[in-house]
């Protein structure tokens, strides 16, 4: 019985099977080659995945609405390319305070996208699309046909080679990012409304929230971390350019699927969002690993995400219908 039980809450919990596929994939890479699981192997995978972590988040807010937005990557590069150039001309020299203009440029090209999609009722892709051409555009611009180099940077570059208590400085932001968020999504009223919002908008408005107000908001934090990870990215790879993390805004969103949350709002957890991101950083470390050629890899990518995409949808149509049983039990 108590095998059973243990069993019964294994399957029914979306983030405790994540978890065992998860031991299950690291488990497997780890007989192919054994350094994998090794502490450096491990600290290096978190820092170079840490923007796609971090940025899982905001996406998790987003699609917890129903919302989607696509255009992250060209707000992060924006806010990248505007601390490399400041950077390189001598305009700014603080670390903390590069990062402070990287999420100040992110939260207003974050609010702004939610201004035109919650005020002006413009479908998210569509308006996402539209500002990821303008936002990525826009980096070229402040660019001028020039990039920044690690010469450039200066000191800040040092910020992602910098620890605390042996860990990693990128690493303590990719935390303290998940610590903030999980208190605020699981405990605060704001983060019960993104909720509420996402279930069943009609209800959630007559119950006093306001719709448009929490779906601005929302693409507010995916922009404020978009110009976050915009300065993480500068510091982490030494180097801004305007093309900088061109198409990762679906390894963010795919981090999300993979971790649970649903396309239509309402589902999803800070926990999963973080599973999801771990998995897809295992596969895209792993791939290398196992022999598959660059060319082959994103296709193999696109079909474990597919693959998880399907199940995630059997599983909740599934869960529906078990929910569905026992009210009218």
């Amino acid at each position: 019985m108590e095998k059973k039980s243990i069993m019964k809450k294994i399957t029914g919990s979306r983030e405790a099977l994540l978890l065992v596929v998860l031991i299950l994939l690291c488990a497997a890479v780890s007989l192919r080659s054994p350094s994998f699981l090794s502490v450096q192997s491990i600290m290096e995978m978190l820092k170079n995945n840490a923007v796609t972590m971090i940025m899982s988040l905001g996406m998790l807010c987003v699609m917890l609405v129903g919302g989607i937005d696509i255009s992250i990557m060209s707000t992060l590069a924006f806010a990248g390319m505007s601390v490399g150039m400041l950077l390189k001309y001598g305009h700014v020299s603080s670390t903390l305070l590069c990062f402070l203009i990287a999420m100040g440029i992110g939260i207003i090209c974050g609010f702004l996208v939610g201004l035109v999609i919650s005020r002006a009722a413009v479908p998210p892709i569509i308006a996402t699309m539209g500002f990821m051409y303008i936002y990525r555009a826009l980096a070229y611009l402040v660019g001028n046909s020039e990039w920044a180099g690690a010469d450039a940077l200066g000191s800040f570059k040092d910020f992602a080679l910098g620890s605390i208590l042996g860990l990693n400085n990128v690493i303590w932001v990719t935390i303290i990012c998940y610590v903030i968020f999980f208190f605020f999504m699981k405990w605060t009223r704001t983060g019960r409304k993104i909720y509420a919002v996402g279930s069943n908008p009609s209800a959630a408005e007559v119950s006093g929230i306001n719709v448009k107000n929490i779906k601005l908001l929302v693409y507010s934090i995916m922009g404020f971390l978009g110009g976050l990870g915009g300065a993480l990215a500068v510091s982490i790879y030494a180097s801004a350019q305007p093309n900088m993390q061109y198409g990762k805004e679906m390894d963010v969103i795919a981090a999300c699927v993979i971790g649970g949350v649903s396309m239509s709002g309402g589902r999803g957890t800070v926990i999963g969002a973080l599973l999801g991101s771990l998995i897809l950083s295992v596969i895209a470390k792993a791939l290398p690993i196992i022999g598959f050629e660059s060319i082959y890899q994103n296709t193999i990518k696109g079909v474990i995400i597919l693959v998880v995409v399907v199940v995630n949808v059997v599983m909740q149509r599934a869960s529906d219908k078990n929910n569905l049983k026992g009210r009218e039990m």
